[in-house]
């Protein structure tokens, strides 16, 4: 990727982006409430964001440099463990750009400034390929609206569409307390609290679509030589479109979730990669016989639905997490 030689900028309205036959524009949506996040009370141990200081002090020394521990330069509460998502997403926008010759917006339902962006025309008419990045808290009660469902499926009328849908994880969700703390133990993230739960947005929207599936738990990867994640379990002969071509891994993350397929229907939606678990710290999920969860859902059109549903969360997109030649392979392969 070339380095970016541009000033930033910040405070300034979209530019519609001109179709282009031979590159697909893309977008971000992310679901949070930016101050609702970034306010949550430090004091409170469920249900946020950790705050740059608990960053620095589990991941010591990797964040030491004065560009993130000095508060003159750098936010020390939550809102700076929210921009380091932003500056993970960079190497992804950049590399999307490259692809497909189309910057990549990213959109906050409610931003820093308070700006709220419902999923509406304005981000749909110049996008064809919609990432939701499912990352709201609960708690912060940020629900999808009637109208925002149906742009939505009138996006989705579109043969040159496509939906990729990231709800992340839903941790503790269990009212036993034992419950848990067991979940805690599995993931073994000292940043994640003992419930962290995610993505009501996503969830209505799938609700809203009849998207047959949710998110459950917060699942450690197995890994092997070198602390690599392991590699997916995949099933080619259900993969029609080439979606895991040159894909052989995702990058590792503590506490992933699964996404449960909560129809009988076979061909509703076809899960395509699993991801094997760390049976070696136990999980109610493991208990119950699982050695792996799903990770990448494909959901092809039907009905007056002509675009792709895909499911695979927004960690994948995150280069706060690792990214190698496979994920590039991936990304690409969404895009295309």
């Amino acid at each position: 990727m070339s380095e970016v030689r541009t000033a930033r900028t910040y405070n300034q309205r979209h530019i519609p982006r001109k179709y282009t036959p031979d590159g697909r524009r893309v977008s971000v949506y992310v679901s949070w409430s930016y101050p609702a996040e970034a306010g949550r009370n430090a004091a409170e141990l469920d249900n946020r964001f950790s705050t740059m200081t608990e960053v620095r002090r589990v991941a010591w020394p990797a964040y030491e440099d004065p560009k993130w521990s000095d508060p003159y330069r750098f936010q020390q509460g939550i809102a700076g463990s929210l921009e380091l998502f932003f500056w993970a997403w960079a190497p992804f926008q950049d590399f999307v750009e490259e692809v497909t010759g189309h910057p990549v917006p990213v959109y906050q339902r409610i931003d820093q400034a308070g700006f709220h962006t419902p999923l509406d025309g304005r981000v749909l008419d110049d996008t064809d390929v919609l990432f939701v990045f499912g990352l709201d808290h609960m708690i912060t009660g940020q629900e999808a609206q009637p109208g925002e469902i149906e742009a939505l499926r009138g996006f989705l009328g579109r043969d040159d569409a496509r939906l990729v849908l990231g709800p992340h994880h839903d941790v503790g969700a269990s009212d036993d307390l034992s419950v848990r703390e067991v979940e805690y133990r599995h993931h073994g993230d000292p940043l994640v609290p003992r419930q962290q739960r995610f993505a009501t947005y996503v969830r209505d929207l799938m609700k809203g679509l009849g998207v047959p599936v949710i998110n459950r738990y917060g699942l450690r990867p197995a890994t092997g030589e070198g602390n690599r994640i392991a590699p997916l379990s995949t099933i080619p002969d259900l993969d029609e479109k080439g979606w895991l071509n040159g894909v052989t891994n995702f990058n590792f993350h503590m506490h992933l979730p699964h996404y449960a397929v909560t129809t009988d229907e076979p061909k509703a939606v076809h899960v395509l990669a699993r991801q094997p678990i760390d049976t070696s710290r136990p999980h109610p999920f493991t208990e119950d016989g699982n050695a792996e969860f799903n990770m990448f859902l494909w959901m092809p059109p039907g009905g007056d639905r002509a675009a792709d549903v895909l499911l695979a969360d927004s960690t994948i997109f995150s280069t706060l997490f690792g990214a190698d030649d496979s994920l590039r392979n991936f990304w690409r392969n969404l895009v295309t």
